[in-house]
């Protein structure tokens, strides 16, 4: 098996066999002597030493390596650990971005994918799944005592409920680089800080720490995302529509790749002044402004995500959430 043909056989693992740019970044990450390695999992180290011929203690040297750059993860639950593959694009993509020592050509290679390529295999993946992998929490504001506010749905109860909280920079902004949000804002709890520490990529933050990030994140116009499901929250990453994998092609493209709050955004028309604030604050033009003279602002349900931005800027604090689906609506949920 050439080189070549090497890396493509590493990029069709995770579903990507026909992109040139998926091989050649694996390229830069691992060398000839690893790509066999990674060809050879899932295996532990002593297997993986025999099916290469190659001594123990050079095996888990590389495996180490790679554990840094992101693309082999230990399941503790064998002894010794089974090392694996990254299993898909979005955990390729956002363990090795955060490759410590990861070259400029190695982020300008990850634009340029997500810029050419991204875009249609987004649209393949949201034909492909009945729920997209993410979904948007609310900010951190109060919602309207008629709606129900559980633990899935409050970015509070997720941090206070947290063993372990780390805090990471924004893979997504790290390599597009089309805004100047903040950068180090996308926090990992339990498992997933456990890893960004192990790997030397995040930082240990505490509950207080957590939240305040959280808030700047909101005044700088970023959305909370988490996993799609009831339980295991295992992060929360404040997005912003220019960077974020799954906001452009929602935006632009109408492409469903990340599911909405429980909520939507609720305007009482008696404080409302029209002042269309909360117009520049939603990306997903949700919001419009009536022509007649004295008009207030309008929500249109089915574009509204249930992020909560437009109401942390309402001067006349006449925006708020009330719930629109049923808790059920996340996987997972009673």
């Amino acid at each position: 098996m050439d080189l070549d043909q090497r890396y493509r056989e590493i990029a069709s693992r995770i579903g990507l066999g026909p992109s040139t740019r998926i091989g050649r970044l694996f390229q830069m990450l691992a060398g000839p002597d690893e790509a066999d390695l990674l060809l050879a999992l899932p295996a532990d180290v002593p297997t993986a030493a025999r099916k290469l011929g190659r001594e123990p203690d050079q095996v888990r040297r590389m495996m180490d390596a790679l554990f840094v750059k992101g693309v082999v993860f230990p399941s503790r639950k064998t002894d010794p650990p089974t090392w694996r593959m990254c299993r898909d694009l979005v955990q390729f993509h956002d363990a090795s971005i955060l490759w410590p020592e990861a070259p400029p050509e190695f982020l300008d290679l990850w634009r340029e994918f997500m810029d050419q390529e991204w875009f249609s295999i987004a649209k393949t993946m949201s034909a492909a799944v009945t729920k997209p992998f993410t979904r948007v929490i609310p900010v951190g504001v109060s919602i309207e005592a008629r709606t129900s506010v559980l633990d899935f749905d409050s970015v509070a109860k997720m941090i206070e409920k947290a063993k372990s909280l780390a805090v990471t920079k924004c893979t997504c902004r790290l390599s597009m680089r089309k805004c100047d949000r903040p950068l180090e804002v996308c926090l990992q709890l339990d498992g997933a800080a456990d890893y960004s520490l192990a790997r030397g990529t995040g930082r240990a933050v505490t509950a207080k720490q957590a939240m305040e990030i959280l808030r700047q994140s909101e005044e700088a116009g970023l959305l909370h995302v988490t996993i799609n499901r009831h339980e295991g929250n295992n992060f929360i990453c404040n997005c912003c529509p220019c960077c974020c994998q799954t906001m452009p092609v929602l935006i632009e493209g109408g492409i469903r790749v990340i599911d909405p709050s429980r909520f939507v955004a609720v305007v009482d028309p008696q404080l409302c002044t029209g002042c269309e604030t909360c117009l520049e604050r939603c990306y997903f033009s949700a919001i419009s402004l009536g022509e007649a003279e004295g008009a207030t602002a309008v929500v249109d349900p089915e574009r509204c995500m249930g992020c909560g931005l437009c109401l942390t800027t309402c001067p006349s604090e006449a925006l708020n959430l009330g719930e629109a689906r049923q808790p059920g609506f996340v996987p997972g949920a009673a």
